[in-house]
């Protein structure tokens, strides 16, 4: 899953484009997902991890030890 925040878990929504004459046709919302590389401390390594544009936010908050410790609690891999 390409389009997968590790973080926060957002995932593409799913929708129609409607054009002038109210046509609909099948279309994809993604997430600004960047692939992002941060120090660990604690491991003495750097981890690369796929966030979204908010995540990112979200670890420059909370620090990325606790970023990372959200992740393996919901069973993801870092």
């Amino acid at each position: 899953m390409s389009a997968h925040c590790q973080l926060t878990s957002a995932q593409p929504g799913f929708g129609n484009t409607i054009s002038h004459s109210h046509r609909r046709t099948s279309r994809r919302f993604d997430p600004n997902i960047q692939r992002k590389r941060y120090w660990l401390p604690s491991e003495g390594r750097y981890v690369r991890l796929t966030l979204s544009a908010k995540a990112i936010k979200t670890v420059d908050s909370i620090g990325i030890e606790a970023a990372v410790a959200r992740i393996r609690a919901r069973g993801g891999k870092v």
